[in-house]
């Protein structure tokens, strides 16, 4: 199967700093800043490029502060192989 790989935007100035996506993220990307918004708050950040875009964070959110972008490399795959072809062959491709 192939690597998620993924990547999040927090609006750190809707961010609580419950913290509740760091305890919901399974690889460990997401720390509390040192900083606190404009509301006050801590708000959190990801740390690390390691995100495989699960969603977790995002669902455990009670601000909705947190989109979460996917993209799945795949695999190289053969369609068709032609070969031995010793006179001329039409091929339609589509639906």
């Amino acid at each position: 199967m192939a690597k998620a790989k993924g990547d999040i935007i927090i609006d750190v100035e809707i961010c609580k700093g419950c913290e509740l996506c760091v305890e919901a993220c399974p690889e460990n990307i997401i720390e509390t800043a040192k900083q606190v918004n404009n509301k006050g708050y801590l708000y959190v950040v990801k740390v690390e490029d390691s995100c495989t875009g699960c969603t977790n964070c995002a669902l455990v959110c009670p601000e909705a502060a947190i989109t979460v972008y996917r993209k799945v490399k795949k695999k190289k795959e053969l369609v068709t192989k032609i070969s031995n072809v010793t006179s001329d062959i039409t091929l339609k491709v589509g639906k």
